[in-house]
Formats: C-alpha cells, structure tokens, sequence
C-alpha cells in the first residue's frame, strides 16, 4: 500500500492524474454471486462512454478477480478505469488506494460514478490523499494499540500466546501411567486427547526408554511450547 508521506512526496495533492486524459474509457463491473446481475452495472458504464466494460462474477473478499487483472493489464497510459462504485473495485480501503496508486504510477486515470469520484479532476485527487491518509493512520492505530495490548497483559503476569497442549496434571497423568508397560503411547495420547508426538514433547526423558520415567523426578514447570 502507499502510505501518506509517498503519496505526499510525489507531487501537489491537486494535481489531477493523467492531466490530460486522451486515451479510452473503460469499464470494470462486480457482483459477489452468480445469481446476481451485471445488467444495472454495465449500462451505467456504458453511459459514461465506456469503450469496453470487463466484469467478474467474485466476492470482493477473492484474490482471483480474473477479469479485474485482465482490465488493469489492458488500460494504457492516458486511459481511464470507470467503476460503478468504489466497492466494486476493492476489498477494502487499502485495496483500493493500491491498485488506484498503481494506475497513478502509470498515467491512467480513475473514475468512481455513484461517489462522483474522478482523479483526472484536482478535487478528486484531493479526495485520495484523504482516504490514503485515512488507511494509515487507521493502520497505525491498529498497531499501536496491538502492542499495548500485549504489553499490559505481560504486565499482569497474563501467558502471550497459544495455550499449552497438555495442562500440568496431564502431564503427570500421562507420567503415571507410562510407568506401566502395558500401557501404550499411542493408548495413553487417545486418552488424554492429544497426538503421540505431544507425549514425547512434554515427556521428554521418553525419548530415553520408558525404563527412565522410574527414576526421573517429574518436572515442577511444563515446557515452553512453541
């Protein structure tokens, strides 16, 4: 994604892009079901003087939006992509504002009809410096509060992480009765609802004979899972 300070870097924040747009317009449409139809969507588009119109039948939320990466390969420097609304064309605000700064880094145009968003105009350029600022600051705060998170429950004593496989008086279950011959690793993991590898993991003098569990003194902490 571009962050503010890129797109601020560039260039002014009302400069339209391309400043003159001479090349085609074309048309991209999305409905997330099969059941559902394009017609409404392409002939807004083909009002707005698309000379073609690609269009996939995709949730917002699939990576393969085949026709989306077929149109973003067929527009060239000075064309213009037309979408019917700006939820048609990304997943979200970061989606968005990439494959918008994408088409910017190559001199195309962008045009959204229901939000009247056009970045071939100084105001409509201004609008995308806003939702870029917007997304990054969002990001950060998301961060920020992420590691606060986990900082104030390391304070408190709280465990960061996934919880262990075996509780401590599993473990000393699974001692006990690995102590008996008769009972299997393989017996004594179903019984406790774990994996025979969690057994040698939290047993770990196993991997020296069952003989050693005699002797050994049973761990006063579990092992550190991974």
């Amino acid at each position: 994604m571009t962050t503010t300070a890129e797109w601020a870097d560039a260039d002014s924040p009302l400069e339209a892009f391309p400043d003159n747009p001479s090349g085609a317009r074309v048309g991209y449409a999305r409905v997330s079901t099969k059941g559902q139809l394009l017609d409404r969507q392409i002939a807004a588009l083909e009002a707005a003087h698309c000379a073609r119109v690609f269009a996939d039948k995709k949730s917002g939320k699939n990576a393969e939006r085949e026709e989306l990466w077929k149109c973003l390969d067929y527009l060239r420097p000075g064309d213009t992509l037309v979408v019917p609304s700006l939820d048609r064309l990304g997943r979200s605000i970061q989606d968005l504002i990439a494959i918008v700064s994408g088409l910017r880094k190559r001199g195309i145009g962008f045009q959204s009809l229901h939000e009247s968003l056009d970045t071939t105009t100084p105001g409509g350029r201004l609008v995308f410096h806003v939702f870029a600022a917007l997304a990054e600051f969002i990001r950060e705060l998301i961060v920020q509060g992420t590691h606060e998170g986990l900082a104030a429950a390391r304070a408190r004593g709280e465990r960061i992480g996934r919880p262990p496989a075996m509780t401590e008086e599993q473990v000393r279950h699974a001692r006990a009765l690995l102590t008996d011959p008769e009972n299997s690793i393989t017996s004594i993991a179903k019984l406790l609802g774990v994996s025979r590898t969690t057994i040698y993991k939290y047993v770990p003098e196993l991997r020296g004979g069952r003989n050693s569990l005699v002797s050994s003194a049973p761990p006063t902490t579990l092992p550190a899972p991974r």
